[in-house]
């Protein structure tokens, strides 16, 4: 097997233009499973088959535990693309990050506003070896760069519809 290699630094190329311009786009279907419910049974997988996930409600919510939950999905996810964007600007300023890692964690509980549910993420960056200064600049440049911390400062573009019964293509 081959080695990988990390993207090209050519991705901190600005874009200029007036409309978002993608990149790259994904589909993950979820199934209800065994209690027909999504969160507490279900069956996350991805359009390329590469993601294939039994989901279960944590024991701290109830649920049995023994499976991924979506808070989890979420803090890997984010702190995957935080880690990605911080080595990214690092390698650009000449700045070296080996040992360096980011672990996120998701909370989800009730909302004072509405009583309902919301959820938090606490961001920690370790970068050994890199000096202070130097380690607290380019966390915030990460912070500027990275779309995950964009997406829970700013929000998300998010269109929500209902697919018609003849419409196959969601389904996994």
């Amino acid at each position: 097997m081959e080695p990988l290699d990390p993207p090209p630094v050519s991705l901190l190329d600005k874009y200029r233009g007036h409309d978002m311009q993608p990149l790259y786009s994904t589909t993950v279907a979820v199934t209800g499973g065994d209690a027909r419910h999504g969160r507490a049974s279900g069956v996350a997988r991805s359009d390329d088959g590469n993601l294939a996930l039994n989901l279960r409600m944590p024991q701290a919510l109830g649920g049995p535990g023994g499976g991924t939950n979506p808070e989890q999905l979420f803090a890997a996810a984010y702190a995957a693309c935080f880690h990605g964007a911080m080595v990214l600007l690092a390698t650009r300023a000449g700045i070296v990050v080996e040992a360096a890692s980011v672990s996120v964690t998701v909370e989800f509980g009730r909302d004072p506003m509405d009583g309902l549910f919301v959820l938090s993420a606490d961001t920690r960056v370790h970068m050994p070896g890199v000096e202070r200064s130097v380690s607290e600049e380019l966390v915030r440049n990460t912070e500027r760069f990275c779309p995950y911390t964009k997406m829970a400062r700013q929000g998300i573009v998010n269109i929500v519809s209902l697919a018609t019964n003849n419409d196959s293509s969601d389904a996994p």
